[in-house]
């Protein structure tokens, strides 16, 4: 059984603010989107890697985030199309011979192992595995001028990666593309054509970045990690004094 990674990083990064896409900024020593491809290099269960980068980037990419790092497993550069679905859909058809593939955001650098091996054992299981955490705050609806609440019971954030037997999320990206449906994840683009999706619960601190708070918090998180695992403290900052 050949399990895939499948990266997308295709963002502007335009809620950044940077001078460059978000996926290339550091994060305490390394790019976000090379801390992205390692968790799945180092996962003992992914074969290969495919990555979609914007059109203009794949030199760079290949160059910059690929080729002075070491991987040794396989690492395939896909051109993105003009949204994420498109994206994914390209980077799929490089993919198709696989059995399994795991479809994460390159701005998720800190994506557990546990994580990743938990939705791979639940596509496996099940054919669709979503990571996600539970909603913890009361969660309102407005219904005409009032707020009605909803129970958070049954609410669950998606994060990535959703990972599903290839030729179910393949049948279902090329579903949509034929009947011109848009969705918001690869996951409802599963739950569109009637198969059901495993939740797999997952840490807070898998967080997607798309702004300076967000960089803020994972380089705080890292910071948290290092202290307890007791390896050297990249990301601390250099005393003001």
């Amino acid at each position: 059984m050949t399990i895939a990674a499948l990266i997308t990083a295709g963002g502007t990064g335009t809620r950044m603010g940077a001078a460059v896409p978000k996926q290339y900024l550091g994060l305490c020593g390394l790019p976000i989107l090379v801390r992205t491809l390692r968790a799945f290099h180092e996962h003992l269960l992914v074969d290969r890697i495919v990555l979609t980068v914007p059109a203009g980037d794949e030199g760079f990419c290949l160059s910059r985030m690929v080729e002075p790092y070491g991987f040794t497993k396989p690492v395939t550069i896909v051109t993105g199309g003009r949204t994420r679905q498109e994206s994914v859909f390209n980077g799929l058809e490089k993919l198709e011979e696989t059995s399994i593939v795991a479809i994460h955001d390159g701005v998720r650098p800190l994506v557990s192992q546990d994580t990743i091996a938990r939705t791979i054992e639940a596509a496996r299981s099940d054919g669709a595995a979503v990571a996600c955490s539970a909603v913890k705050e009361t969660v309102k609806k407005q219904v005409g001028q009032y707020l009605t609440t909803i129970p958070r019971s049954d609410l669950w954030m998606a994060h990535t990666p959703q990972t599903f037997r290839t030729e179910l999320i393949v049948r279902a990206h090329r579903a949509a593309r034929e009947q011109g449906f848009d969705a918001t994840d690869d996951a409802m683009l599963v739950e569109w054509i009637g198969h059901p999706v495993t939740v797999v619960e997952d840490s807070d601190d898998n967080i997607k970045i798309t702004t300076p708070h967000d960089l803020a918090r994972a380089e705080l998180i890292l910071q948290l990690h290092e202290a307890k695992d007791g390896s050297s403290p990249r990301c601390t900052k250099p005393s003001s004094g």
